[in-house]
């Protein structure tokens, strides 16, 4: 903990360095040039260039907060529909809308609890039903050749036909084909799953709408401060959200991305310890299958999802209560990191170096691991040389470097690219204080004599 602080020190001291924006807030939440930029060219815009919008009085939350509770759980069309848009009017927060004594939603009794049910009624009918059914295994009658339920006695009696047709005629074969035939057509039909009282396909599809619409909900609720708290304490929410993005491959991309979003702005406050707490659970997430679904989001090839996905692991390897969670999966973590920046995707880049700073400041086990990935340190001075857009990422990027330099193990290894350090540290000042100490690591150490000779002569 004393090597993470010092180096967060150490971050400040070379550049000011603000708390990022969360994803998807307006632009002139953080303090970056990218954002002042954006929020420099809206300004200048036409006022008539932004589009209509429609105001909705604060105090209208407080007089129908019951309302609103009441129609998401009576579960009717109309009443649901009425209640979801509403929550989207009132969740959602214009650049320019502080908004300051509105009521924070997440707040209102019942809520969010509703919210979360609606998406459970669809993650209830959400597979198919081939994917649904678990085997049973026979309990009763074990002993019996058939227990008298279901249609045993038709399998028993194809599999005899299927035995004697070689011995037997050809009418026994057409008899057992007419009993299945009548069976199928008997009043065995109404015990179906599709029957009178499921939804068709446009009822799923409208069950699917309602879901999307309520993550998203949800997902502007944890844009606001002082709604994070109660959801990143909320178990409930938390097994839903996760459950989503563990099922992404089947699930709706809008109701994943949502998810993802979610939890990243709560990640900050989240501790992953609350899935083995004592609070009544919903859904079986543990600790393990939590991050494994962000490992299979960071593996995914859909860029907000990686994106997010590294960006979430930054956040949570902050907390020190969930690196037993996190460790386990390091070396899965560092390639796949390194593999992002790689890409030609600045964001990608961004939110990679940004998680393997974080990383970098968790103990000597984490640097020497990082230092050992092929390319690690090939693709991060890359990111410096071309350089990044954005100089906080530069930053970060040879801040690493120097974390990684200050473990004995690692010196022999960084030496090789003592000159690609030196060259960098008399053609850029904004990162010279850093490389040059990289450098006095490298080659000024009392121990490191073999090594200072090995750079200078090639040894």
């Amino acid at each position: 903990m004393q090597k993470r602080e010092q180096g967060k020190v150490g971050g400040a001291a070379g550049g000011a360095a603000p708390q990022p924006a969360k994803r998807g807030r307006p632009f002139g939440s953080g303090s970056s040039n990218a954002a002042a930029a954006a929020a420099a060219a809206d300004s200048a815009a036409p006022s008539t260039l932004l589009g209509p919008s429609l105001q909705v009085h604060s105090s209208f939350a407080d007089q129908n907060n019951k309302r609103i509770v009441l129609a998401l759980q009576s579960g009717l069309k109309n009443e649901l529909t009425w209640a979801l848009n509403t929550l989207t009017l009132l969740s959602f927060k214009e650049k320019d809308d502080m908004r300051r004594d509105a009521t924070p939603l997440a707040k209102i009794p019942g809520l969010l609890d509703a919210l979360l049910q609606v998406i459970d009624d669809w993650r209830d009918i959400a597979l198919p039903k081939e994917l649904a059914k678990a085997p049973r295994f026979r309990l009763l009658g074990a002993n019996s050749v058939v227990s008298g339920f279901g249609n045993e006695y038709e399998a028993l009696c194809s599999n005899d036909g299927a035995l004697n047709s070689g011995t037997g005629s050809s009418s026994s074969n057409t008899e057992v084909s007419n009993q299945k035939s009548m069976a199928k057509n008997g009043p065995l039909e109404w015990f179906d799953e599709d029957g009178l009282f499921n939804l068709d396909d446009e009822g799923r599809a409208e069950k699917q709408q309602c879901a999307v619409a309520a993550s998203n909900i949800i997902r502007n609720f944890s844009f606001m401060p002082d709604n994070e708290v109660i959801m990143a304490q909320h178990r409930h929410c938390l097994e839903t959200v996760f459950q989503c993005i563990e099922d992404h491959i089947t699930e709706d991309e809008e109701l994943v991305t949502n998810a993802l979003e979610t939890i990243v702005n709560l990640a900050p406050l989240l501790d992953l310890r609350i899935f083995s707490s004592s609070k009544p659970s919903y859904i079986k997430i543990t600790e393990k299958s939590a991050v494994q679904a962000i490992m299979g989001m960071l593996g995914s090839s859909i860029k907000a999802w990686h994106c997010a996905a590294a960006e979430l692991l930054g956040r949570l390897i902050i907390n020190p209560d969930n690196e037993p969670f996190l460790l386990p999966f390091a070396p899965q973590i560092y390639k796949r990191l390194i593999d992002l920046v790689s890409l030609p995707a600045v964001d990608a880049q961004a939110a990679a170096v940004g998680a393997l700073y974080n990383l970098s400041e968790v103990n000597m086990d984490c640097r020497l691991k990082l230092a050992s990935e092929r390319w690690a340190v090939d693709r991060l001075l890359k990111v410096i040389k071309t350089p990044h857009p954005v100089p906080e990422v530069c930053r970060k990027a040879a801040m690493i470097l120097e974390s990684l330099v200050s473990e004995p193990q690692n010196r022999a290894h960084l030496l090789a690219y003592e000159n690609a350090f030196a060259e960098i540290l008399f053609s850029d000042g904004r990162y010279s204080d850093t490389f040059a100490r990289i450098l006095y690591e490298l080659t000024s150490r009392p121990n490191n004599k073999v090594a200072m000779a090995r750079g200078a002569w090639g040894m």
